[in-house]
């Protein structure tokens, strides 16, 4: 493991009006940064135009589709994180269509990283959200570390400046995976450099 820093985008899944993921996005990015071994980058789709349609051949098909301009800019930061953190709420116990979304107009992006979790909501705090996330980015030869930061109503966990209130579980879920985010993405970043182009 070098101590190079690694990219880490933290995508803020949820693009509906009133969401509570950028504050949450937030407290978790502040994380990362005291971390110290990461440069990162915030993600939020509401600011990324997501069109539903497809393109016609799939990117596992063909990698680098035609994409709106926004849209291929998003590629370029997934390209060059090294790791990922999804902050996603639950919608009706999964998670959001805009998330799917910006999932689905890619794939070599995803490819061999680490990826990780922050979930909120009422009542599992974003966990099955998170386990479909799990069986989404398998697919995509993701992986995805163990541990994840969760936020069981989460209306009643922060105060009004946007940090817990009782942030030493929070601090220490976050530090965990963090941990394991590192490790994962360092390890994969030297065996995405190192593999023949015809395994890419």
């Amino acid at each position: 493991m070098t101590d190079q820093p690694l990219n880490l985008a933290v995508i803020v899944g949820s693009v509906r009006e009133g969401r509570f993921g950028p504050v949450v996005a937030r407290w978790f990015v502040d994380r990362a940064e005291r971390h110290g071994r990461f440069a990162v980058d915030p993600v939020d789709l509401a600011e990324i135009p997501l069109p539903l349609e497809l393109p016609a051949v799939p990117p596992a098909l063909e990698p680098d589709p035609s994409r709106p301009a926004g849209l291929a800019r998003l590629a370029d930061r997934l390209a060059a994180a090294d790791a990922v953190v999804v902050v996603t709420p639950d919608y009706n116990r999964s998670f959001p269509a805009s998330l799917k979304a910006a999932i689905d107009w890619h794939h070599t992006q995803w490819q061999a990283k680490p990826i990780g979790f922050v979930g909120y909501s009422g009542a599992s705090g974003g966990l099955l959200a998170i386990e479909q996330l799990r069986q989404v980015f398998n697919e995509l030869q993701a992986h995805t570390v163990r541990d994840y930061v969760s936020f069981p109503r989460y209306y009643a966990l922060f105060g009004p400046d946007g940090t817990p209130l009782d942030p030493d579980g929070p601090n220490a879920a976050a530090q965990a995976m963090l941990d394991q985010l590192d490790w994962w993405g360092s390890v994969l970043r030297d065996a995405r450099r190192d593999r023949p182009r015809t395994a890419r």
